[in-house]
């Protein structure tokens, strides 16, 4: 029943492996939110005269206005243009910040599948508008409306 060369002890080896592997992806994970937080996003309108530069988490840091946007005056065409732009913008940066992660990500926690409705690594890739549109849905297929 008992092996007598068998002992119980724990392998100590192993879990000090295990430490180690830990220890190194704490750096990884903190190397990788360093990396993320320097990033910057930037986009110029398709007519060549709004440029946006957005940070790591979208907000805009930088707006450039080439004079001839007021050669048109167009409020809403401006305001339209100046919105696709940031959007376009906050596309760049996170996909950037998509391409550190799965650099710095083990692979089995790369699976972007959330399992629910609602999918955690998409809607942290999308934009706060649409965040507030599914979340809107959400309610309403749930009865909270």
């Amino acid at each position: 029943m008992n092996d007598p060369s068998r002992t119980d002890r724990p392998d100590f080896s192993a879990v000090s492996s295990m430490a180690k592997d830990l220890r190194a992806a704490i750096g990884d994970a903190e190397r990788a939110q360093r990396d993320a937080l320097r990033l910057t996003g930037t986009a110029w309108s398709k007519d060549g005269l709004v440029k946006a530069v957005v940070g790591p988490r979208g907000h805009l840091l930088e707006l450039e206005l080439d004079p001839r946007v007021y050669r048109t005056p167009n409020s809403h065409a401006l305001s339209a243009t100046i919105l696709a732009t940031v959007r376009a913008a906050t596309d760049d940066v996170l996909a950037k910040t998509g391409e550190i992660l799965d650099r710095s990500l083990p692979a089995d926690l790369r699976a972007r599948s959330g399992g629910g409705r609602l999918d955690l690594w998409r809607m942290g890739r999308m934009h706060d508008a649409d965040v507030r549109n599914e979340l809107r849905q959400e309610d309403d297929v749930d009865g909270l409306r």
